[in-house]
């Protein structure tokens, strides 16, 4: 079955691709301020147990999983309407060159992840004038 006709399939094709793509359902904001670079995303139900922040090479990672609820194994259910997202998600950013990469904090907060990258002031290259001869 081709994707498209899946979406279809499934009611709403915006709210079906959301739950095939978790990526989609993790809004993240990136504000920068004078001192640092500021990262917000919205993770409701999880815990700091379940995200993972990383950065390496200056590219900051989060990542992490949206288990599926505990459903009983007796399938004496009827699903209604499913749209929270569920699955792995993996967000990642290229810091700019300004990042302290080795200086990041991370908190979360009722379900709100905030990643702080402070700044540090790059040095802008020298021009050197060169004698023609």
């Amino acid at each position: 079955m081709s994707i498209i006709s899946s979406l279809l399939n499934h009611g709403d094709p915006f709210i079906s691709m959301v739950n095939m793509c978790p990526v989609l359902s993790t809004p993240i904001d990136w504000k920068e301020t004078s001192e640092a670079h500021v990262f917000v995303a919205d993770l409701p139900g999880l815990k700091k147990e379940d995200v993972k922040v990383e950065v390496s090479d200056g590219l900051l990672q989060i990542s992490g999983e949206r288990n599926v609820e505990n459903e009983d194994d007796s399938k004496d259910y009827k699903w209604h309407r499913a749209e929270r997202c569920r699955g792995k998600f993996t967000r990642s950013f290229r810091l700019p060159d300004n990042a302290k990469a080795d200086e990041v904090k991370a908190s979360m907060e009722n379900g709100v992840l905030t990643v702080t990258v402070p700044k540090q002031e790059v040095k802008k290259p020298e021009k050197k004038v060169i004698a023609i001869e």
